[in-house]
């Protein structure tokens, strides 16, 4: 069995990310921090989304390569692409913004990196797949769709300005 989701799905998705978001902040008093390399594009579709709502809210991006935990085990070096953050983290109310929550390992390596610029007020998380699997202990603020899959499957996410379309794939990995 294989799961997938079209490309309007993935619209509606951010959508609903950018409803909560607004419902739960309409003073507007945060700001949107995407992961690279995909949960960045996510995030600028919400704010696309808040916009349109009449929001005014500051955009970053955080680099993670170098967080990571699991450097040693890829095979080649990580490509760096730096962190955008055009606004003090000191005392910020942050939604961080991913594609897919798996482990909560990325999410892991985000929070350090955001520390390395300082000291949050608070940081919520929107993710546009949650998938479940959690080995670290974190939980989505905001979830755009919610996947049912098995802990060794492969969720392949291909977003339209990183990849030129727009979809996602759950393909079942039988080798566990």
């Amino acid at each position: 069995m294989s799961q997938s989701l079209t490309a309007a799905e993935i619209s509606a998705g951010i959508d609903i990310l950018a409803d909560e978001i607004y419902a739960a902040h309409p003073a507007g008093e945060f700001v949107l921090v995407g992961i690279r390399s995909r949960g960045d594009e996510v995030a600028e579709r919400i704010l696309e989304r808040l916009t349109d709502k009449g929001m005014e809210i500051p955009l970053g991006v955080l680099d993670i390569s170098l967080y990571r935990d699991d450097l040693a085990h890829l095979k080649s070096n990580p490509k760096l692409q730096g962190s955008e953050l055009p606004f003090s983290i000191d005392g910020a109310h942050i939604v961080l913004v991913d594609d897919v929550l798996f482990t909560g390992r990325t999410i892991r390596a985000a929070i350090d990196a955001l520390t390395d610029y300082g000291r949050c007020a608070m940081v919520e998380l929107a993710v546009l797949i949650e998938r479940g699997h959690r080995e670290l202990p974190f939980a989505p603020t905001f979830i755009g769709h919610t996947l049912n899959t098995s802990r060794h499957d492969y969720v392949n996410v291909k977003l339209r300005a990183t990849d030129g379309e727009d979809s996602v794939v759950v393909t079942e990995n039988n080798q566990s």
